[in-house]
């Protein structure tokens, strides 16, 4: 475990679930393991497989471990936000986004938050040099990869893995740039986020990581949220004059250190 006494940040990492009983303790350790800053906030969906009743018995015991039950299954992008209202009010310094079924390996958090030291928002990335994907079929794999090329491309974004959701943001980040107004939802709010940031001029980084098959239960994306997901895109970048560039300097970059 971590320990950074000089280092005062408080650091939360946001997992959103539905139905991931069978991870979300185990995750949530591994993730406390990383650094004795770190806390975790579980939102979950109302799961029927009992997810939200074993984050609360372990919150019971651990302080370190909050939950957040919500009524019904309300997507991807909102989970987000009511962790990022959660971490602001709760006065956190970091606050990090993560998978729950062990697809973004906690291992990765140390090198992601000492980036984020000196970056407004950092990314774990499969796509720059030394990123990659374990066991995916081919199909899904250049999914993935047009995905990330239509977004980069329409919104013109200087960022490797614009659908990555292993992120690291800076309080006075989400202070400044507002999350809150995004419109999308599900894996294009990712998308415009990361927009949002760049076209405001906050600095980006990325570390390579290896994505990994979930370790248990079934995945949530179905196909009409990648084609919501490219919509949204698409009416982003329509949009794109109407978003002020900042005056700060943005300087992305790619750490090929993990």
């Amino acid at each position: 475990m971590s320990e950074n006494p000089g280092s005062a940040e408080r650091i939360l990492v946001i997992l959103p679930t539905y139905n991931e009983a069978e991870n979300v303790l185990g995750l949530s350790g591994l993730v406390l393991d990383q650094d004795t800053r770190i806390e975790v906030l579980v939102v979950d969906d109302d799961s029927p497989d009992g997810t939200g009743d074993l984050v609360a018995g372990a919150q019971a015991t651990d302080p370190r471990i909050h939950l957040i039950r919500r009524t019904g299954k309300l997507g991807l992008g909102t989970a987000y936000l009511a962790g990022f209202r959660f971490g602001l009010d709760q006065g956190f310094d970091f606050i990090f986004t993560m998978d729950c079924d062990f697809s973004h390996n906690p291992r990765y958090l140390p090198a992601l938050i000492e980036l984020l030291g000196r970056r407004d928002m950092v990314i774990g990335s499969r796509y720059v040099p030394g990123g990659g994907i374990e066991n995916w079929p081919w199909p899904r794999r250049m999914l993935s990869k047009f995905a990330n090329f239509y977004a980069r491309t329409l919104l013109r974004v200087d960022v490797r893995d614009c659908t990555a959701g292993y992120r690291g943001h800076r309080r006075e980040l989400l202070e400044a740039v507002d999350p809150f107004q995004i419109r999308s939802s599900g894996y294009s709010f990712l998308e415009e986020m990361a927009w949002k940031v760049s076209r405001l001029g906050y600095s980006i980084g990325e570390i390579p990581i290896v994505f990994e098959q979930r370790n248990a239960g079934i995945s949530k994306i179905d196909s009409s949220e990648i084609y919501l997901a490219a919509w949204y895109v698409l009416l982003t970048a329509l949009r794109r004059g109407k978003l002020p560039q900042s005056g700060r300097s943005a300087s992305n970059d790619h750490d090929p250190n993990p």
